[in-house]
């Protein structure tokens, strides 16, 4: 049975409004909730448009509502729908000024490697201990631009649905499905199942003292890309598990990239020879 929309205006720092404003630097809190906020068309958009759940649409209770919101509103019948006072709108979304028009508050899904597809094209993205949510974000944006399948952030991480993250990413956090994993040890065995079924999976991190530059390696094949923590790189561990290790090379004085720097470059390259061999017919590298 469709839940019907209930209308509730909360206008004072009641139990409700902290603990959405919980969920914004919160991870645990988050966790136990099972949702996060979302601001922003795109966004908002993209979360409607791949089917996730919207627990509850928050709009602003002195504002007319734009054709967008109220379409959305109208459109999303199972959410609650709440008013909000501007000024308490703001907080939730962390802007001084303008408060924004609409915030969803959207239900995370399951942590399940599942949720990443695999098939004869395959091309995904381990992000390792990264401690910046904003890296995950950008990383999730470039996997969405170039074409892969998911991300998977594994070991004590920067989470996800950290708004930092959740901006960072415009909105490809929808599009493209990022799942986190305790260590290395899942993805293998995912990765194990994934060849045992038929697509052999090559697992590529990035080094400076890599075998080979990023361009001279067939990247067309069935690709699991490992990027490393901003500070230490891959693990050890994972350059162990690592079928190759690459090198991006660089001309300049800088001896390595910001992983979302990194990571994009890679992504391209990826798409690059992809592209190449679909015209051509051929392979994409060496």
């Amino acid at each position: 049975m469709e839940r019907v929309a209930v209308a509730q205006r909360i206008s004072s720092r009641n139990a409700r409004f902290q603990v959405w404003q919980a969920l914004l630097g919160n991870r645990n809190k988050r966790l136990r909730a099972g949702e996060f906020l979302v601001q922003g068309v795109r966004p908002i958009n993209l979360a409607v448009e791949h089917g996730w759940t919207v627990r509850t649409l928050i709009h602003d209770s002195e504002r007319p509502l734009s054709r967008w919101a109220a379409e959305l509103l109208q459109g999303q019948r199972g959410a609650e729908r709440v008013s909000m006072a501007p000024e308490l709108l703001a907080e939730l979304g962390e802007k001084d000024e303008t408060p924004p028009e609409l915030i969803a508050v959207v239900e995370m899904p399951a942590d399940d490697l599942e949720r990443i597809k695999v098939g004869p094209d395959f091309l995904g993205v381990v992000f390792d201990r990264p401690t910046g949510p904003g890296n995950i974000g950008s990383i999730i944006r470039s996997a969405d631009a170039f074409g892969a399948d998911g991300l998977i952030v594994t070991g004590h991480a920067a989470d996800i649905y950290d708004p930092k993250a959740v901006r960072a990413s415009t909105g490809s956090l929808f599009a493209v499905p990022a799942v986190r994993v305790p260590s290395q040890r899942e993805v293998m065995a995912w990765v194990e199942q994934q060849r045992a079924g038929g697509t052999p999976i090559v697992v590529v991190g990035t080094d400076e003292k890599g075998e080979a530059d990023i361009y001279d390696f067939d990247l067309t094949r069935p690709t699991l890309l490992l990027i490393g923590n901003e500070t230490s790189g891959l693990s050890t561990a994972w350059k162990e598990l690592a079928d190759h290790l690459l090198r991006i090379p660089m001309t300049g004085s800088a001896s390595s990239l910001n992983a979302a720097n990194a990571a994009t470059t890679i992504l391209y390259e990826t798409s690059r020879q992809r592209a190449h061999s679909f015209k051509t017919g051929g392979s994409g590298g060496a």
